[in-house]
């Protein structure tokens, strides 16, 4: 799920409707590193006015599902008000094998109220100290991609992409610093039309362990991008695939279903069986 994570940069998805009519979009994402598939993601939004909840799953297979028993879920709720969403809560749990750990997060108008990590993270010697005011102005790795548009023209305009996104996980507070490099078509299931292709740059801030070989490689790294769907009468932009080079290769999330309201139904809705399964109590 970590190396994961910058991908999951990656996954979100949303839209609005008319006030008081709720709205749904289901997007199925296959996973690849270094041209080998993962497994698959997926991801339920529900959108009631400015009101989101976003439900995610990513399950590992084949090879790396062996190897790891690698699987997770994620929730996100809260509003999309001004420049980025304003979560109320977070929670996601990763397991593998051998492993399995939640994080739940609480918050209010951008600022972090409480946090809970079980278990919790060792303590490491390089770790940067958190600061109080990392945990200010934020939002959850989830939230972090419902895009409102920044322009005052079009959404498709180049300057949609140009933005930076404070993030805060519970344990590491970090930029993802987007910048505008060109206009493509898309065509997947679901979806037929123009995206922003941006660049991406990962920005530790704090929480992250400062001497690993990881760290300072995603810092250096200039070759992630993401390409954004842009929604004109929402006025909002949507992740359609998140390219991110990892220390053993390419990563790569992109949508392979896109389908909004009722079209959605059949989709395979891991991360809400997951929910309903316990996963975040």
């Amino acid at each position: 799920m970590r190396m994961i994570a910058p991908a999951a940069l990656a996954l979100a998805v949303l839209g609005f409707g008319a006030p008081g009519k709720a709205q749904t979009l289901q997007v199925e994402y296959d996973v690849t590193l270094a041209g080998l598939t993962l497994g698959k993601a997926d991801l339920t939004s529900t959108f009631e006015g400015p009101k989101y909840k976003m439900q995610a799953g990513v399950k590992l297979s084949g090879l790396a599902k062996l190897l790891t028993g690698g699987k997770g879920a994620a929730t996100a709720a809260g509003v999309i008000a001004g420049a980025q969403p304003q979560p109320a809560s977070f929670a996601i749990t990763s397991r593998s094998s051998d492993d399995q750990r939640t994080v739940r997060m609480g918050l209010a108008s951008g600022n972090v109220e409480a946090v809970e990590i079980d278990p919790p993270l060792e303590e490491k010697p390089d770790r940067v100290p958190l600061k109080e005011a990392d945990k200010k102005g934020v939002v959850d790795p989830i939230s972090a991609l419902l895009m409102p548009a920044v322009s005052s023209g079009s959404v498709r305009d180049a300057a949609n992409c140009n933005r930076t996104i404070p993030v805060f996980d519970g344990a590491a507070r970090f930029d993802v610093v987007l910048s505008y490099s060109e206009t493509r078509q898309a065509d997947v299931p679901g979806y037929k039309g123009p995206v922003l292709v941006c660049k991406a740059r990962y920005v530790p801030i704090s929480g992250h362990r400062a001497l690993r070989p990881s760290t300072k490689f995603m810092e250096e790294n200039k070759d992630m991008s993401v390409w954004l769907v842009p929604l004109e009468r929402q006025r909002l932009l949507v992740p359609l695939r998140v390219s991110v080079r990892t220390m053993i290769g390419v990563s790569v999330v992109e949508a392979s279903k896109w389908a909004f309201d009722d079209t959605a139904k059949g989709l395979p809705a891991s991360a809400d069986n997951a929910v309903k399964a316990g996963a975040f109590r």
